[in-house]
């Protein structure tokens, strides 16, 4: 039965368009590749090319025909050994919709754009354009895969499934013709985006960043946790981690410069009296900031105990209101992700937030001679509304001190 050319729909809302011209005749011998007509719509002109290999035996739609509907037959393929006499009997088929594949291939001007139309014609081809698209975006040929669609077509799991077996050569490519998924936003992401744009767009923000030399810290974090008494479970009772020294002394550099414990209104500048330090958790789904509060009053034990006891929390989706909402100062801490430096966008209605990156060895000169030194970046992003230049400088002076010289918050 012979085989039909239908109208190609070139977009979703093309209805009809002209077929502008013939570059075939009835009699040629058509291979699959070989462009057989010129279709004109209202934006381009299209070359189509075939996919289906015989001899093109009837042409139903002249060239130069305006207004050809979609989806209509414009002509007839024999394949090989096809008596021509079928043609005479042909009945029209159900009408099968026309898949097309547009490929924009050049720009020659900003007005102009020459397209590759790949055109699915019937059921029986040798490969249908997606498994063209992905065999040539993998490196793969077409002649070593067997193909498992009608009429022994190359469909898009065979191709696939060759890929996959370890018979591409190597360094092939495998592009998901799946170009992306969907995951629908939860209430805690839309809230998040929400708070964070309006946070750049309304906080004119700042950022101030140093370096802070922790060796002295990270020798404090060695004593206590060797220190720490074993429980009837044989684990030590408590495990201090650099992010809850930085907590403390975060907290009592803010007793030091109480200004950056702030928040901005458009009556007045609120000075927190309470120091209680949000930090900054990831959850599935988004981030949430569970609360030490008034950490400058807890040993850096209870303080340990209690982050690690909010971050499970918070994962397991169980912190009460009270223990997320509010909070007087933010800490983001990046640096167990091994990054060097960021700025973090300041949570409102609070002042500032800091953001703590990885510490690293590097060489540091002190008095005249290069030792090596454990370094780690901060940098405070403030609401200049509330804190100024001068008190973000101040603060991170202050946190300097009780980072570098630790022992400042045992006493």
């Amino acid at each position: 039965m012979p085989i039909e050319i239908l109208m190609p729909a070139l977009s979703p809302t093309m209805k009809e368009g002209n077929l502008a011209k013939w570059v075939k005749k009835t009699g040629d011998r058509i291979k699959a590749g070989e462009v057989i007509a010129e279709i004109e719509t209202d934006k381009a002109t299209m070359e189509v090319e075939a996919v289906d290999e015989g001899i093109l035996g009837k042409i139903l739609v002249a060239e130069g025909t305006e207004n050809v509907a979609v989806n209509s037959c414009i002509a007839l393929i024999l394949e090989d050994g096809e008596d021509k006499k079928s043609l005479e009997n042909y009945e029209k088929k159900s009408t099968t919709p026309t898949k097309v594949e547009i490929k924009k291939e050049e720009k020659i001007a900003p007005s102009l754009t020459t397209y590759d139309l790949r055109l699915t014609v019937g059921e029986a081809q040798k490969a249908s354009p997606l498994a063209k698209r992905i065999a040539k975006e993998s490196g793969i040929s077409l002649a070593g895969i067997s193909g498992s669609g009608p009429h022994g077509r190359i469909i898009k799991e065979d191709v696939l499934g060759f890929t996959k077996s370890g018979n591409a050569r190597f360094g092939a490519v495998h592009r998901d013709p799946q170009e992306f998924r969907a995951v629908k936003n939860n209430n805690i992401r839309k809230v998040i985006a929400k708070r964070l744009l309006e946070s750049k767009q309304n906080v004119p923000h700042f950022y101030l960043s140093c370096e802070l030399k922790i060796d002295k810290l990270l020798e404090l974090r060695a004593a206590l946790n060797e220190v720490a008494e074993i429980d009837a479970t044989g684990n030590p009772s408590y495990k201090i981690s650099v992010n809850d020294l930085v907590i403390k002394a975060t907290a009592m550099a803010l007793q030091k410069v109480p200004e950056a414990n702030s928040a901005w209104s458009d009556d007045a500048i609120l000075l927190y009296n309470n120091i209680d330090i949000a930090m900054a958790v990831a959850i599935d789904g988004g981030l949430i900031t569970p609360i030490i509060k008034n950490a400058d009053q807890k040993t850096i034990q209870a303080i340990s105990t209690e982050t690690k006891q909010l971050a499970k929390k918070a994962r397991d989706g169980k912190l009460q209101p009270e223990e997320f909402q509010g909070g007087s100062f933010s800490i983001s801490n990046l640096g167990m992700f091994g990054i060097d430096n960021f700025a973090a966008i300041v949570n409102p209605p609070q002042s500032c937030i800091l953001a703590v990156a990885r510490a690293v060895e590097k060489p540091v000169v002190e008095h005249g001679q290069i030792k090596i030194a454990h370094m780690m970046n901060v940098t405070l992003s403030s609401d200049h509304r509330s804190v100024d230049g001068a008190v973000g400088a101040e603060f991170l002076k202050a946190l300097r001190r009780f980072v570098e010289h630790p022992i400042l918050m045992l006493v």
